[in-house]
């Protein structure tokens, strides 16, 4: 099977270690975003993966393709055009003070980008399985055009869309609410990926559920994504993660799936000493399309998307640099940390 992602990849600008922004004067530079993210995650697990986008013609577009192709993602129909390349700072947050983002992407190349720019029948040649997030309608106007022509295309050739609906409340700035555009396009999604917030900032969907509290309550999960796949009749299933954050850097982690037959929740992990969390919702997204496509149980796709996200949070950068033996190793309890020699 081939998989193709499509969206904005930036350049990441990281304060070193737990210094707040310019406290010395270093930043540390890499590539991130979404929709790369899980393109990445694939390729690691030996995945036949594509990554699509628009970048500008400069050195900065070269070196970005190149580190793409560096973990095995085609970057061959990847397109260049007019703009810059988008950037976003990162601050690591520790204990009670939280890690921050900055986002700088205006007139970034893919935001340029129009419906009419992309031919979606020589991108989606020989593509069996697409997946979008909501950050890409949330860039630009003519991006969130983009966006829906790509899933309404993508129906049409009859591959399979998975869409991780990530809202993304300081990117909806030209006058379209994200509920409005999600909507329509959830209307073409097979695979729903998100948690509590993104339900109902982008789909206006809720159920009474704390996301403050200490422990998460399960049941209203199963009836969360039980409104979502009753809204959505296409809609074949949706993952949510659930997320307990009782500091920067102590997280619990799991996630549910529902498929509206049956409702599955995977093991809970308690995650402290986090390293960098950010990309963890992105490695659960490739974490879940890989195993929807490999296990016979749609529990053990689940226990592997978690454990994948999991094992995120102990990596540096946006890509999650682990394999299939790795995510395997912790999904059958081998969760010691010990030297492995």
């Amino acid at each position: 099977m081939k998989f193709l992602t499509f969206g904005e990849i930036m350049l990441r600008l990281r304060a070193p270690g737990h210094e707040r922004f310019f406290q010395s004067n270093m930043m540390e530079a890499t590539f991130g975003g979404g929709e790369a993210n899980v393109a990445v995650s694939l390729a690691n697990y030996g995945m036949d993966a594509e990554f699509f986008t628009v970048l500008p013609e400069n050195d900065m577009g070269s070196h970005c393709i190149n580190e793409l192709r560096r973990f095995g993602v085609d970057t061959k129909k990847i397109q260049r055009g007019a703009g810059r390349m988008g950037i976003y700072f990162l601050e690591n947050g520790a204990n009670q003070l939280p890690s921050k983002v900055i986002y700088d992407r205006a007139y970034s190349a893919i935001s340029l980008a129009k419906p009419g720019d992309v031919d979606w029948d020589k991108v989606f040649d020989g593509v069996d399985w697409f997946h979008i997030t909501g950050i890409t309608p949330a860039i630009s106007e003519s991006a969130m055009e983009l966006s829906l022509e790509s899933v309404k295309a993508a129906k049409a050739k009859g591959i399979t869309v998975s869409c991780d609906l990530n809202y993304r409340k300081n990117l909806w700035k030209y006058g379209r609410k994200a509920s409005e555009v999600m909507r329509e396009m959830a209307k073409y999604v097979d695979v729903a990926i998100a948690n509590e917030e993104d339900v109902q900032k982008s789909l206006e969907i809720t159920v009474d559920v704390n996301v403050e509290s200490g422990e998460l309550d399960r049941e209203k999960y199963r009836l969360l994504g039980n409104k979502v796949l009753e809204t959505y009749p296409n809609m074949k299933m949706i993952a949510i993660t659930l997320r307990e954050s009782h500091s920067a850097d102590w997280n619990g982690w799991a996630a549910c799936l529902n498929d509206g037959k049956d409702f599955y929740v995977s093991k809970k992990y308690e995650i402290r000493d986090i390293v960098d969390r950010v990309g963890g919702g992105d490695s659960f997204a490739g974490g879940l399309i890989y195993g929807l496509n490999s296990y016979e149980s749609k529990q053990q796709a689940l226990e592997f998307a978690v454990a994948a996200s999991c094992l995120k949070h102990s990596i540096i950068g946006d890509f999650n640099r682990v394999g299939v033996s790795d995510v395997e190793k912790l999904m059958g309890g081998d969760g010691t940390g010990r030297v492995q020699r």
